[in-house]
């Protein structure tokens, strides 16, 4: 295979610039979640008790399993397993799917009872209860499509893997990857106790 032009450094640079983009976008909804606890704290805290914890502590498990996952594969594929990096590496895509399930019937859940922006249910509760599901519908969907946006990239570069174009020597791609993984893993844990555990 002829030798292409690499930059490894700068294709490292460009994706933790990208990565601080991301951290500044989800500070800023932190931000605004904080200020609206604040001035709605008793509302946050009984909309909070809708939620099921047990849901959210499962997805918690989830993501971290497959931010181990990742981790694993990448350093399968430095040592030179492409077996197994390419294991874990679906292994992490299937882990993301069933996050997404799971997500799936407690966002169904509460849009059977009302409980969305503009369903009966939410509009007759108290303004902080409807600003905290906005915020919740908001945060852990805008997370949501960096799971569906994660899968993605994972799976091009499972197909970069299995055609020889990520290899032992060649592997920023898959370590790339695995650094936007390690973000959504990241964002999820903060979630999970602001939506989740405020009761």
């Amino acid at each position: 295979m002829p030798e292409h032009h690499r930059d490894d450094e700068g294709a490292k640079l460009g994706m933790w610039l990208f990565l601080f983009t991301e951290i500044l976008l989800f500070g800023g909804l932190f931000v605004l979640y904080a200020v609206y606890l604040q001035r709605y704290q008793p509302d946050f805290h009984l909309a909070s008790a809708e939620l099921d914890v047990r849901m959210g502590a499962l997805n918690t498990v989830v993501l971290i399993t497959s931010s181990a996952f990742v981790a694993w594969g990448i350093a399968a594929l430095k040592r030179g397993n492409v077996k197994v990096a390419t294991r874990m590496t679906v292994l992490t895509i299937a882990f993301a799917a069933v996050f997404l399930v799971v997500k799936y019937f407690e966002w169904g859940a509460k849009f059977h009872h009302g409980l969305y922006p503009g369903g009966a249910e939410l509009d007759a509760r108290a303004q902080g209860q409807m600003v905290y599901f906005a915020l919740y519908y908001l945060m852990t969907g805008l997370h949501g499509v960096h799971i569906v946006v994660g899968m993605g990239v994972l799976s091009w570069v499972l197909w970069l893997v299995n055609t020889g174009h990520v290899t032992p020597e060649r592997y920023v791609a898959l370590e790339n990857a695995g650094l936007y993984w390690h973000l959504v893993d990241l964002i999820w844990i903060y979630l999970f106790p602001l939506f989740y555990l405020i009761t």
